[in-house]
């Protein structure tokens, strides 16, 4: 499914996580991203500066409650040893698929932020 083709989720799905997002930007995009997390999955690629693109595929584990967490697996190229994994809670994962939405606006590209990655890969920790 491509992120272009996203339908809004419904409203009282949406308004659960209203309050997570006070900025008008993230709250106009919040029900494309509902719609995007209820999918649990997206495949993409992820942009290297000065060489081509990665396939990924990331999943995760649907729940209806912000707070819930969220386990969300990426693996690269279709290979099992490119398989990375975290979890965080809902409201913080929509919330990079609010930014997934934002960069395919921007680039045409399904990719994550760099703020995801360095949580994936655990750099801040």
């Amino acid at each position: 499914m491509s992120i272009e083709k996203l339908q809004p989720a419904p409203a009282q799905q949406v308004g659960v996580y209203t309050p997570y997002y006070p900025q008008v930007n993230k709250k106009q995009l919040l029900p494309f991203a509902i719609s995007l997390y209820q999918k649990g999955a997206l495949e993409g690629e992820r942009k290297i500066e000065g060489g081509s693109s990665i396939p990924f595929i990331a999943t995760w584990n649907v729940s209806t409650l912000p707070a819930d967490l969220c386990r969300c697996r990426i693996q690269f190229e279709g290979n099992a040893d490119l398989s990375y994994e975290v979890m965080m809670a809902n409201f913080e994962f929509v919330d990079f698929l609010i930014e997934v939405i934002l960069n395919f606006k921007r680039s045409r590209l399904s990719d994550f932020s760099q703020a995801f990655y360095r949580k994936l890969l655990r750099i801040d920790d």
